[in-house]
């Protein structure tokens, strides 16, 4: 069956468009472009959603949320985002920087009886909801693989139980995933490399 809409990951603009000349326009010439052409929108839409596969085609599988191998420096027209948590479960908060400068972006309130996993995920999501609302494209570092895959999966599974302390906490987390279940829009998700390049610009420096 030919492909009547065609996914796009990572281009000038991303999602899902519904003739190659449009697909086209967003890959052509772009460094790393990630795309894919399938025979109807949902496929397409459902794809748009998780992680590109494109080994069907003969290419190599690649994932949405990691850097090329070998790569020997960040990206640094990018958005780095971090957590920070004192004790586990304790206070919780996490922010988002420009990679390169670190100007802060967004910062969220302390949260009473939280865990550094809650906080990297809710700061990718807030990373992505403030860019979608703001008309941007940054790609995303950061330093946690659990934070990466739960928004991967559109789910927070974190073991910690939701009480009185912490009952915002899971408000705001049911927000985060029901905004992830909402939307679309997305932009890559690297690994920030701590073991070579140190600190995420995001760090809170408590270490």
């Amino acid at each position: 069956m030919k492909n009547k809409f065609y996914t796009v990951w990572t281009g000038r603009q991303i999602g899902v468009f519904a003739s190659w000349d449009e697909c086209r326009l967003q890959v052509e010439g772009f460094p790393g472009a990630r795309y894919k052409g399938f025979p109807t929108r949902e496929a397409a839409e459902s794809a748009f959603k998780s992680e590109p596969d494109f080994s069907s085609d003969n290419e190599p599988k690649i994932s949405w949320q990691t850097l090329p191998e070998g790569s020997p420096k960040p990206d640094t027209n990018t958005i780095a985002v971090d957590a920070a948590c004192s004790g586990n479960p304790g206070k919780m908060e996490y922010r988002g920087v420009f990679t390169d400068t670190g100007t802060e972006l967004f910062k969220s309130p302390v949260f009473e009886g939280g865990t550094n996993n809650i906080g990297e995920f809710l700061a990718i999501v807030h990373c992505l909801a403030w860019q979608q609302k703001n008309k941007l494209n940054y790609p995303i570092y950061s330093d946690s693989v659990n934070g990466q895959k739960w928004v991967r999966e559109g789910a927070c599974k974190t073991k910690l139980v939701e009480n009185e302390k912490n009952k915002y906490l899971f408000e705001v987390i049911r927000r985060a995933e029901k905004w992830l279940h909402d939307n679309t829009f997305r932009v890559p998700i690297y690994k920030w490399r701590t073991e070579i390049w140190g600190e995420i610009p995001a760090d809170f420096g408590r270490k």
